[in-house]
């Protein structure tokens, strides 16, 4: 018997990488699988190939049920389209898994408007296009599953502004809605991957720090960098048994599973009344500014 038995999942990106883990994962352990993927490059440019049909293929020729969609999730249309499909082909949704996204990396200070804007708008605005369908129709069923991706980049990778700042926001949404959904009994977390797959594969050697560069995706199956490993813990996450478990944001990464603290504050210093500048000069230095750490991934 299956975790996810009777269950009908949207999984986004869903036809390569920690996506396509994810879809199969699901179909084996008993879910019905929409699987959507537009068929672009890593930077968002048209392909010829299909993927969500190879993976879709691969799921029936286990016995699993799934269907593709190739519907752009970086539109209300798309989003809204891609939730209806799943209620019409398999009669309901249940849960909904948010991976796909692009890159268009650069520094702050070349980055073009349009190279930020791209990021922004399949990350972050295609979550909400997706979220916005999908909890509407949780909300009228109480009950349902949302798993977002964000990413450790998020905490500071250098060269990556747009996507930083994307999986940043991610974060927010999944915290906020979470909050607002859970009375519904709608759960919403994020997860924080690590896994070798199209996109690690432009990273430089020694862009992140103490990094000596990362196995290509073609080469990691099986090893702590298979994608692969990223499913267990969403499996988790979609089934019954984390009803009570929202608002959270984990990691995976190999065979690790991690939990993420939210933001706190770590110091904190008190004044009478309103600050005197040259006062607050003082104290920071010997307060706040002690043991400063920059921000690490």
């Amino acid at each position: 018997m299956g975790k996810l038995d009777g269950k009908v999942a949207v999984i986004t990106g869903g036809g390569r990488g920690i996506g396509r883990g994810i879809a199969k994962t699901f179909a084996a352990q008993g879910a019905a699988v929409v699987v959507n993927d537009l068929g672009v490059t890593v930077a968002g440019a048209a392909e010829t190939s299909t993927p969500a049909e190879d993976v879709v293929k691969e799921i029936k020729a286990a016995g699993g049920k799934a269907t593709a969609n190739h519907l752009d999730i970086s539109t209300v249309q798309g989003g809204e389209g891609l939730i209806n499909q799943a209620v019409k082909e398999f009669g309901k949704l249940d849960i909904l898994v948010n991976v796909a996204g692009i890159l268009r990396d650069r520094m702050i200070f070349n980055m073009s408007e349009q190279e930020w804007d791209d990021v922004i708008r399949v990350h972050l605005k295609g979550h909400y296009c997706t979220m916005r369908p999908a909890t509407a129709y949780m909300r009228e069923h109480k009950s349902g599953r949302v798993i977002n991706f964000s990413s450790n980049s998020a905490l500071g990778s250098p060269g990556q502004p747009n996507y930083a700042a994307a999986k940043a926001g991610i974060l927010g949404l999944t915290y906020s809605s979470a909050n607002a959904l859970q009375k519904y009994g709608i759960t919403v977390n994020a997860i924080m991957p690590g896994a070798s797959t199209r996109m690690t594969d432009t990273i430089p050697a020694g862009r992140m720090p103490g990094a000596t560069g990362l196995p290509q995706s073609q080469s990691v199956e099986g090893t702590p960098r298979d994608p692969v490993n990223v499913a267990p813990i969403c499996v988790f996450l979609a089934s019954d048994e984390a009803a009570n478990v929202t608002g959270q944001c984990f990691g995976a990464s190999g065979y690790r599973i991690m939990r993420y603290r939210h933001i706190v504050a770590d110091r904190v210093i008190y004044n009478d009344g309103p600050w005197d500048i040259d006062s607050l000069f003082d104290r920071l230095k010997s307060t706040l500014l002690v043991d400063l750490t920059p921000p690490r991934m």
